[in-house]
């Protein structure tokens, strides 16, 4: 079970929110998109990373869709991968959020 969050995590956090909200990003990665998903109870940080990432990708550095990703994962964490590209299960290795910054 993770109680952190991966490097690469927090450098897309980084990529796509200002200073002034990553830490409550970090904070609703941690505690509502991660081991509390049905399934992923025993993942670690970069098991992680792909549900996350899609949280993220779908958010486009916004705090509301950021929540909104976020509630999807709850309901449905596949439907989550599926809307932000990440069925295969390496497509996350291959965005950053400096990629959507079109």
């Amino acid at each position: 079970m993770s109680k952190r969050l991966s490097p690469e995590t927090e450098r897309c956090i980084q990529g796509y929110f200002p200073p002034e909200s990553r830490a409550e990003v970090a904070k609703l990665l941690l505690h509502e998109c991660g081991n509390n998903l049905p399934s992923l109870e025993k993942l670690d940080e970069f098991e992680l990373e792909r549900v996350r990432f899609a949280a993220l990708k779908l958010s486009r550095g916004n705090l509301d869709w950021l929540k909104e990703a976020i509630n999807l994962a709850k309901s449905d964490w596949h439907e989550l991968l599926i809307m932000a590209g990440f069925g295969g299960l390496d497509d996350h290795k291959h965005w950053f959020p400096a990629e959507d910054a079109s």
